[in-house]
């Protein structure tokens, strides 16, 4: 017998109602509703990290716009303008993941309609979840791999001797590398600052509806918020001396709680929500994302061109057949009882387009930027 989060749901199940009288049929029905709205919306923070595609590869084109126009003549025929469609070949890795409910008839006929649906409810949480950590774990992972068809699964510039294309007059080599170690055991202003440095360079977050993002776990988050411009973002701790120097204030966002300042605010603050994903703040021209599936002794500054926008970073690969994309709920063996024995599953799998258009840092006293364990990307 099963034991722990896996195995059967036993002694408490139905045939046609619940313990509390709620038909089965109408159980499936709103779960099935339910995941129509999980995956027209999905994951907020996914949206905005990724960008969905379909295809298991494609050119990217690595440098962001350069045209300018030029200064009209009389008599002469302008210079065409053209997309550069020298990209970059970049492929995306597929997998299928699945789920089943397994709840016996005894278990339908006994629970109520709460622990039924409490149990989907949890499942469909879980594949949302899954998909944040496969995103985030190819971003904060720079192991290149392959997929079924022998493309490359890219992480971001590591040094890999990929030259990244030169944008307004800045040019680099092939040790471009956007996984940093910090060299110090607490977070500071300076990281963050030339982390955003390293994306910017590159052209990313300055294209008309982008912005840069800081995504940082609640205990890195509690570092930024105390950041105050000409004050040392780093205290003195242990072996550490205090520094560097903040450029900037944390300004938190419209949705803080009420809070005084000595000084007025110059500017604009930030919104509560950035499409749909709650602000905790800015510092600088960056919005403060907090997030429990950045891991602690992480940061990554990262440049989002809004929702499911080619410009995200990564691609977020489904199935070319409708039928088989997002969150599907698969009926058990016996059309009168859908429930029983029920398989959530979800074909998708992700792979950086936009090398450059984020970086990841460690929090370490150390030299060497290593992934963190609970992010490995497979």
């Amino acid at each position: 017998m099963a034991t722990g989060k896996y195995g059967f749901s036993e002694e408490s199940a139905i045939v046609k109602v619940t313990s509390d009288g709620v038909d089965l049929n109408s159980i499936w029905k709103e779960v099935n509703d339910a995941l129509s709205i999980y995956n027209e919306e999905r994951s907020k923070l996914v949206s905005l990290l990724s960008y969905p595609t379909t295809r298991v590869a494609d050119a990217v084109p690595q440098a962001q716009g350069e045209l300018e126009p030029e200064e009209a003549s009389e008599f002469g025929e302008p210079k065409s303008a053209r997309v550069d469609v020298e990209g970059l070949k970049v492929g995306y890795k597929f997998r299928d993941y699945d789920l089943a409910t397994r709840a016996t008839w005894k278990y339908l006929r006994d629970a109520d309609a709460r622990q039924v649906e409490g149990l989907f409810a949890q499942i469909i949480d879980g594949f949302n979840r899954k998909t944040q950590k496969t995103i985030l774990g190819r971003l904060f992972d720079p192991v290149q791999q392959e997929n079924e068809f022998q493309n490359p699964v890219y992480g971001l510039y590591n040094g890999d001797g990929m030259i990244p294309p030169s944008y307004m007059g800045h040019t680099f080599d092939g040790t471009a590398n956007h996984y940093v170690a910090s060299g110090a055991s607490v977070i500071d202003a300076s990281d963050v600052e030339d982390a955003a440095r390293l994306v910017t360079a590159k052209g990313y977050g300055r294209t008309p509806g982008s912005k840069l993002l800081l995504l940082v776990n609640p205990q890195e988050a509690e570092r930024v918020r105390s950041w105050r411009a000409g004050e040392e973002s780093r205290p003195m701790e242990g072996m550490e001396t205090a520094g560097p120097i903040a450029k900037w204030d944390f300004i938190p966002s419209e949705a803080a709680p009420a809070y005084l300042l000595p000084d007025n605010i110059v500017g604009a603050v930030a919104p509560g929500q950035f499409n749909g994903l709650p602000v905790l703040g800015s510092y600088g021209e960056l919005f403060v994302i907090q997030s429990e599936f950045v891991p602690a002794g992480f940061f990554a500054v990262v440049a989002t061109g809004g929702p499911n926008s080619d410009l995200n970073p990564v691609a977020f690969r489904q199935h070319p057949s409708a039928a088989y994309q997002g969150l599907r709920l698969i009926p058990g063996p016996v059309p009168a009882y859908p429930l029983q024995e029920s398989i959530f599953s979800q074909g998708f799998g992700v792979g950086v387009r936009h090398r450059g258009a984020a970086v990841c840092v460690q929090v370490t006293p150390g030299s060497t930027y290593t992934a963190p364990s609970i992010l490995k990307w497979r």
